[in-house]
This record gives C-alpha cells, sequence and structure tokens, in this order.
C-alpha cells in the first residue's frame, strides 16, 4: 500500500512538472507571436558602460546620433559575456542575462527564461525593459550586432580559455565563440564588432587593473584573448583598452570615467567615436 501511494504521488509529480513545462511553452510561444517587431540597424550587447547610462549621453545614443542608424541598447549593468558560477547552473539565473545567454535566445526567439527573471538587485530596475524591447526586434533585418565586454568576465575570475573544450560557455573566450555562432546563425549577413574593455583604476584599493589580477589574470589578458578570438572568427574588434584612455598617473582617471571604471560624458563621446569610426570603414555609417 504505501509503494502504491509513493508511486501515485511520483506520477503526480511528474504530471506536474509536465503540465508546467506545456503552459509555459505555450504562453511564450503565443507571446512571441503576438508582439509587434521593431525595425532597428544595429544593436548592442554589454555591461554598465554601455547600460548604465541610459539617456542621449548614452554610448549606444550617441552612436545612433553619430551614424544617423537606429540602434536597441540591449547592455545590463553587471552581467558578463560568459556564464558564471558553473556549479550552481540550475539556480543563477543572472547567467541567461550574459552575453553568451541572450545570443541563445536570440537564435530561438523565445526570451521565456529572461522574461521570468526577477533580479533583486540595485541598478537592475531597467532589465525588465530592455528584455521586452530586445524581445520585439527583428534580428532578420539587424545590420550590425556590438559586443561590448569583458570587464565584469575579469572581476568574477572567469577563466579565458578551456584548452579542452573552445566552447565552454563558462569561459570568456569560451561564451565569445558561441554568441558569434549564435548571432550568424539568427542572422547570415550580420556584422559583429567586439568592443574590449578600457583601462581601469580601482580607487578603494588603490590599484588599476594592470596590478589586480581577480581570479583569472590581468585585465590585458582578457583584451588579449579577445583581440586574438576577434582574428580566429574573422570579426572586428575595436581595442579600447591600449593606446586609448591616458593612463601615466592616477589622476588620469579623472580625465574620462567617473569613478574609475565607469565612463564620464566625456568618455562615453570618446568611446562612441572611436566605435563609429570602425562602423564607417566600409561604409556601414550610412543611413
Amino acid at each position: 500500500m504505501k509503494g502504491w501511494l509513493e508511486n501515485r504521488k511520483m506520477i503526480y509529480g511528474i504530471l506536474a512538472v509536465l503540465l508546467f513545462c506545456l503552459l509555459f511553452c505555450l504562453t511564450f510561444r503565443g507571446r512571441a507571436e503576438g508582439l509587434e517587431r521593431q525595425q532597428v540597424q544595429i544593436v548592442t550587447f554589454g555591461d554598465s558602460v554601455f547600460g548604465e547610462t541610459r539617456d542621449d549621453t548614452a554610448v549606444p545614443a550617441k552612436l545612433q546620433a553619430i551614424l544617423g542608424q537606429s540602434v536597441y541598447n540591449a547592455a545590463m549593468g553587471g552581467t558578463c559575456v560568459a556564464r558564471t558560477l558553473a556549479e550552481r547552473r540550475m539556480d543563477y539565473a543572472k547567467s541567461s542575462l550574459s552575453v553568451v545567454g541572450l545570443s541563445k535566445a536570440v537564435l530561438a526567439d523565445d526570451y521565456g527564461v529572461q522574461q521570468s527573471l526577477r533580479v533583486r538587485e540595485s541598478n537592475t530596475e531597467y532589465f525588465e525593459e530592455v528584455i521586452d524591447g530586445l524581445e520585439r526586434v527583428d534580428f532578420s533585418g539587424v545590420r550590425t550586432i556590438v559586443i561590448q565586454g569583458g570587464i565584469n568576465d575579469y572581476h568574477a575570475g572567469t577563466l579565458i580559455e578551456d584548452p579542452e573544450d573552445p566552447y565552454n560557455e563558462y569561459t570568456f573566450l569560451g561564451a565569445i565563440r558561441i554568441a558569434v555562432n549564435h548571432f550568424r546563425k539568427a542572422n547570415p549577413g550580420v556584422r559583429i564588432l567586439l568592443v574590449t574593455p578600457t583601462y581601469t583604476w580601482y580607487i578603494f584599493t588603490n590599484l588599476t587593473c594592470e596590478e589586480s589580477d581577480q581570479g583569472g589574470g590581468l585585465l590585458e589578458d582578457y583584451v588579449n584573448a579577445e583581440i586574438r578570438v576577434a582574428e580566429e572568427l574573422g570579426i572586428e574588434v575595436v581595442d579600447v583598452y591600449h593606446d586609448f584612455f591616458p593612463h601615466e598617473k592616477w589622476e588620469d582617471k579623472d580625465l574620462y570615467t567617473r569613478d574609475g571604471l565607469h565612463p564620464n560624458e566625456k568618455g562615453r563621446e570618446m568611446l562612441a567615436q572611436r566605435i563609429a569610426e570602425v562602423l564607417r570603414e566600409d561604409g556601414a555609417g550610412q543611413g
């Protein structure tokens, strides 16, 4: 009798899970089919360098003004390029907001995981609006995807490369490879541009990125790896680490950043101008 009851509970549990999955899929499939698609020419992914400021002085907004093309800013502060905390893959949902996580949603045209998230951290209030807008983007018409990131991967000590698995999404380069492949499958003709992290100063430790190894190497190690993988994948990279923000002395941090890391308005203008220069090189800046 006891065994029969336990089996019945197990069956009911399995049926409940299956019903939940069915309702979940039907809900978000119906949502996707009913969306009014948005036509944009450039989509930017990234972290707080692009995402923290969301007015007309933000880097993506300045790109739109300079190039005369529509730009959708899908950058969200605190996110990484790679998935993080591999040992907690089932419960660290914020990894789905990484660039590699978002690229999977773009390819599948399914943002159900991202829509179900409720990130309870400061300065994340705009995340829901970003995902709502991203879900509406018609990626078949996107001409350029800009991937800015790496600083949070560096802060998290994310492994740069897995020699045994070059497509390990919990590594920096593995995530870039997967994301580029996903975006290319979603839109075979899209132009993809990587933007490296800038030089950074850490005011609470009085260290620079040249002195602070946060578990995976120095920031320049991530930058140089990003440059290498761009060549491997046949995509462009904008190196805004080397010979970009002056950093001969500590006080240089105030020239183009507000806190040693996040660009101030002058820094954002400088970043936008540099990225626009690259995008204009083959006429992509023409509307």
